[in-house]
């Protein structure tokens, strides 16, 4: 404050607090403000933030197991849809969509039967895990969910654009067992290479209201491993599914 030549209040006019809010900075160095109020703070007296709330920096810093969780959404439609192109795009080995319909990716990415047989062609191996639109399971989440487009509406859209495929030795489609039904319904785990989308179903909501987080592979038995291992698991005791190729 001293070499920008403002007192405490010049500086809490300039940050929109009060001085009293100042001087409190000033006296107590473990007490850090908000992040708008340091970045104006820090703008006003033309010093980066680590300079006089060092702390606040080394708390942003991931040294644990958050070091894969890259962002988290409160809700998965809060995710940007040019972020599932990205990651689409960018795999080159493993495709494994396990959400329980997957029926918003159709929607979602354009030209996504395009996208997906270009994969293909190019060796990446592309999987499906579905939910059994006759199941138990299926009918019981319909009934919570209470939503004009049907869980087992939604499974079959999925299905009828993977008939548009055609068959194809990369592409593999399977629904997960009667035993494993609740377990799948409840947490959806895309994945890309060594990164992954995770959805943890909440109650009563749909997929899209529930949050999500983005993770990539740091570690070996991190956040990355723990969710695939849940969906390579119900995948191993999944049924499969022998697609019928779309009508011509």
């Amino acid at each position: 404050m001293e070499t920008a030549g403002l007192s405490p209040r010049q500086l809490a006019a300039r940050v929109g607090v009060s001085g009293k809010t100042v001087e409190r900075w000033v006296a107590d160095a473990d007490l850090i403000p908000h992040a708008r109020n340091r970045e104006d703070a820090c703008g006003a007296l033309g010093v980066d933030e680590e300079m006089i709330w060092p702390k606040a920096v080394k708390d942003r810093i991931k040294t644990g197991g958050d070091r894969e969780i890259i962002r988290s959404y409160p809700y998965r439609s809060a995710c940007p849809s040019t972020l599932w192109g990205e990651l689409i795009a960018d795999a080159t080995e493993d495709l494994f969509f396990a959400g329980y319909t997957n029926y918003f990716l159709w929607l979602d990415q354009p030209a996504f039967v395009s996208t997906l047989r270009r994969k293909l062609d190019n060796g990446c191996r592309v999987r499906f895990l579905l939910g059994d639109p006759d199941g138990e399971v299926t009918r019981n989440r319909e009934t919570i969910e209470d939503v004009a487009l049907s869980v087992s509406t939604r499974i079959r859209i999925t299905l009828e654009h993977l008939g548009k495929l055609g068959a194809h030795a990369g592409l593999e489609t399977r629904f997960s067992a009667p035993d494993d039904a609740v377990n799948h319904v409840s947490l959806s785990v895309f994945r890309f290479d060594n990164e992954a989308l995770v959805t943890p179903h909440l109650a009563r909501l749909v997929g899209h209201d529930s949050p999500m987080l983005h993770l990539r592979k740091h570690d070996s038995g991190g956040m990355f491993d723990r969710f695939s291992e849940h969906a390579e698991e119900l995948w191993a005791r999944g049924v499969q599914v022998n697609l019928t190729p779309a009508a011509p």
